[in-house]
């Protein structure tokens, strides 16, 4: 784990034209206001980058990567190292491209139709590659800072990139950097790849964007459910129409939110696992046990954040049978679908649809306006009106 400089230890780099500088901070060291304050200043943050959600993926799973947070200060206050003088938040990490261990660690987050990246940019396997933090479970990453610090920031962080490696983090420098997750719409990465072009030239760099993938959004001009049901594909309405009927003949169809706690996060471990099984995030492998821990521990976080909280675990049921489980975010008017479990042996009652139907309708209903189903392209999200948003990958390697 990376450890906190001192100010004498703390090397400096920046641009001659640049006001910030970026210093290496431990995860652990970096200020909780400060963290907070430079989300709420960032317009392009998702709750992947709230301080709970970085703060469980490194308790789950600091054995599979380095940690390499760089704050952005102002040159006078590069020594102050406390909460106001912290401008930027730059979410970092290192590790080989391919570890040994992945192979025995790695579970299936999401069933796309196509593989991630196709068509992606090659890059070795031993590769020593610097990613943005939490990157496997992430979907957006970015910068946390105001908008108008984004340039500066960027100029920082590249400059001490391109310097050498400090002693924390290994004599070994980087191979590739491989910043991942970051959408078009997001300044935040036009800003860094014109931070890296002005130094290609200079230090031998190959600096390359390509999409990713694709999050697909359902975007709602408003609070109806009928209506929306109304601009959705004839025959995706018909079946959901009907498949709802057929379920509302058995039961009641209600959606519940529930508390984070610990049951509720089990109760949805094991409607995902009777879905997917060993295909599923949580199967008997220690993979499996690192997607246990991580979920269980954003749960314990997010619950400490009482009305603050951005987590949401809910479930569908028909009657009283449980057939359906959700695990979201909410930020303003936007509803991120994490993930989902549901009980295979209720297909007569349609799960799938008949649950989604459910979380969209109760979260419409609770001013969302906007419905992202995440990273992937699987084929169901489209039947709901989803329209792909991509996100990018900026790579830079050295010739």
């Amino acid at each position: 784990m990376t450890t906190r400089l001192t100010a004498s230890q703390t090397p400096i780099r920046t641009l001659a034209a640049s006001p910030l500088v970026a210093v290496p901070f431990a995860f652990d060291a970096i200020p909780r206001a400060a963290w907070d304050r430079s989300l709420a200043a960032t317009p392009a943050a998702t709750p992947f980058s709230r301080w709970t959600y970085h703060r469980a993926w490194w308790d789950a799973y600091s054995a599979t990567a380095h940690p390499q947070y760089l704050c952005c200060f102002e040159p006078g206050d590069a020594g102050r190292h406390d909460a106001v003088a912290i401008r930027a938040i730059v979410p970092l990490m290192h590790r080989h491209e391919v570890e040994a261990e992945d192979a025995q660690t790695a579970t299936t987050f999401r069933h796309s139709d196509v593989r991630s990246s196709p068509g992606g940019a090659a890059v070795p396997d031993d590769a020593k590659a610097i990613f943005m933090a939490a990157s496997y479970h992430t979907d957006y990453a970015t910068l946390l800072c105001d908008p108008t610090d984004l340039p500066a920031v960027a100029d920082a962080v590249v400059t001490y990139l391109a310097g050498p490696p400090d002693a924390d983090h290994g004599d070994r420098d980087w191979d590739v950097i491989d910043l991942r997750r970051l959408r078009g719409s997001d300044p935040a990465l036009p800003a860094l790849e014109a931070a890296f072009q002005r130094l290609a030239a200079d230090h031998g760099w190959d600096v390359t964007v390509e999409v990713e993938d694709v999050c697909p959004v359902v975007t709602l001009a408003d609070g109806d459910w009928e209506a929306y049901l109304s601009s959705l594909d004839k025959k995706a309405r018909h079946e959901i129409r009907r498949k709802i009927r057929r379920a509302e003949d058995v039961g009641e169809i209600r959606f519940e939110m529930l508390e984070p706690d610990a049951a509720a996060v089990d109760a949805f471990i094991a409607l995902h696992q009777a879905r997917w099984g060993a295909e599923g995030l949580f199967p008997d492998t220690p993979g499996g046990a690192l997607s246990r821990r991580f979920i269980h521990r954003l749960a314990e976080l997010e619950a400490a954040e009482g009305s603050g909280r951005s987590l949401e675990l809910g479930q569908v049921r028909v009657g009283e049978r449980i057939i359906f489980a959700t695990v979201g975010f909410a930020s303003g008017a936007t509803c991120y679908f994490y993930n989902a479990g549901m009980d295979p042996d209720a297909r007569d009652l349609s799960p799938g649809v008949t649950g989604t139907a459910a979380y969209l309708r109760d979260r419409i209903a609770a001013g969302v306006r906007r419905f992202d189903f995440l990273r992937g392209n699987e084929g169901y999200k489209y039947e709901w009106g989803a329209v792909d948003e991509p996100i990018h990958r900026l790579l830079v390697t050295r010739r």
